[in-house]
């Protein structure tokens, strides 16, 4: 045995042992209340959502036309992509740049707390090694591996939570899934689109006939079921399970998929399995952060991209700047939600240039002003035009983070409403105190003229005593998916 290659055999039994310290089955717990199971999540604010598969080959783009409408990873359906070809060009998937360790170090250092996969998207395609079904990622593709296990050793190692998106009732390459139907008008100018659209019209938008060889019972009982329990069983806790598209998927189907989550009684889940009699425990909005309006007292957690796209698209240029991106979080914490934020890793499984530009900026705010984001609670007060606010309670009584967007030009930033003795007012990032003024329930405090952090400047305000909240719980948060 060479050197190189008693090097590469230590190498594949050190991987191996720590896979197999991840993937131990879960030992069944007794059953947790919903406050806690939700109590990191809640303390957690800030997760990375990642949409990666064979779609990301085609950039959306198929033969040379730009796909025209949503994100890129719906490429087969909106482009009409058939079956076989599909499969072909699963076969040259090969994301050599993979690198689940950077994945998660790039979360961490992101100042994310939990990180959720598209393990299986609408395309069927499983990124894990499964039995129910060939389409994956081991049987199909010249990469030939699975791609969960070592994600999960990854986020073990940097305390990152693991979460599964798994795409329940649409499969539009095995055989009896369901599929959203989308016109040809939404892939590209195909001449035969009439005819496509009045097939698609007369078989609940299949477009391929192969799609139709079983039924929708038989894949869920044959494909999905028994991949929701090889993802729970194989691969070690799984803090988030998050369902997407309930389509045609009966109570008694549902309650199957209910009944293989106890196989992991701490985990948490979306509301998208089914509508409306399986609520689950965070409601999604999508690709907005809800009004206070909207508010109804649940858990919520909002779901956005960098640019317009979930899964790689290779001629997405417009992407949010990080100011929008920090200051969505700082949104979305002010109003008690969470904020999952959405990279589309490229075809060799590397993350693009622009999103890693992003992920750095707002590590870099996260490590300075984290506190007013991890375990925060919704702004107990009326919304001030200047920012948003954040609270916190202590001993001490009740702490304010006021996270200012919009520098105020005469040196004095008014926070009204405020009933409870101020203690104190300080810049969070170098603790430097500030001069305030109270007057009856205004209270003035005194900035310099230069604005700290031209993203968002936070200040701490320390109270005496428990602030009287505004309560928003009657809304009706639009929650589900857009695309």
């Amino acid at each position: 045995m060479t050197k190189h290659t008693r090097f590469l055999y230590k190498s594949f039994i050190i991987t191996s042992f720590a896979v197999l310290l991840i993937v131990r089955p879960v030992i069944a717990q007794d059953s947790l209340s919903k406050d806690k199971r939700m109590e990191w999540w809640r303390e957690a604010r800030f997760g990375m959502f990642v949409h990666f598969g064979t779609y990301a080959q085609w950039g959306g783009v198929y033969h040379g036309h730009e796909q025209a409408h949503g994100g890129a990873e719906w490429i087969m359906n909106r482009a009409k992509i058939p079956i076989q070809e599909y499969i072909d060009t699963a076969k040259n998937f090969n994301p050599v740049n993979y690198n689940p360790d950077a994945w998660a170090k790039m979360a961490k250092d992101a100042g994310m707390k939990y990180l959720v996969v598209t393990t299986k998207h609408h395309d069927g395609f499983a990124l894990f090694n499964t039995k129910a079904s060939n389409w994956n990622a081991v049987t199909v593709s010249t990469y030939g591996r699975d791609l969960i296990a070592p994600l999960a050793v990854a986020c073990k190692k940097y305390g990152i939570k693991l979460g599964f998106y798994y795409s329940q009732s649409q499969d539009w390459v095995n055989p009896g899934g369901a599929v959203a139907r989308k016109p040809m008008k939404e892939g590209w100018a195909n001449p035969d689109s009439t005819q496509i659209d009045a097939y698609t019209a007369q078989h609940k938008g299949h477009w391929d006939a192969l799609q139709q060889t079983k039924t929708f019972d038989e894949y869920i009982n044959d494909v999905a079921v028994p991949q929701v329990k090889e993802l729970l069983t194989n691969y070690g806790e799984i803090a988030v399970f998050w369902w997407d598209t309930p389509m045609d998927i009966s109570n008694a189907e549902a309650q199957k998929f209910k009944e293989v989550l106890k196989l992991q009684p701490q985990i948490i889940t979306n509301d998208r399995l089914k509508r409306p009699n399986f609520s689950g425990d965070t409601k999604t909005p999508e690709q907005k952060i809800p009004d206070r309006s909207e508010l109804d007292g649940e858990d919520w957690e909002s779901c956005m991209t960098m640019n317009t796209s979930w899964g790689y698209k290779s001629w997405d240029d417009d992407w949010k700047s990080s100011q929008d991106l920090i200051r969505n979080l700082i949104n979305s914490s002010s109003k008690g939600g969470n904020y999952l934020l959405n990279i589309g890793p490229k075809p060799d499984g590397s993350f693009p240039q622009e999103s890693i530009d992003r992920l750095q900026k707002i590590g870099a705010w996260m490590k300075v002003n984290s506190e007013a984001i991890y375990g925060s609670k919704a702004n107990p007060l009326k919304e001030m035009p200047w920012g948003r606010i954040t609270r916190k309670e202590n001993k001490k009584g009740t702490v304010l983070y006021l996270s200012v967007f919009d520098w105020p030009a005469n040196g004095q930033l008014l926070l009204s409403g405020l009933n409870l003795k101020v203690k104190s007012a300080k810049f969070l990032a170098t603790e430097t105190k500030l001069e305030f003024k109270k007057e009856d329930s205004n209270l003035n405090i005194n900035v310099p003229t230069e604005m700290p952090n031209k993203v968002a400047t936070v200040i701490k305000v320390q109270l005496k005593g428990e602030i009287k909240s505004v309560v928003y719980k009657n809304g009706k948060m639009h929650t589900g998916e857009i695309d």
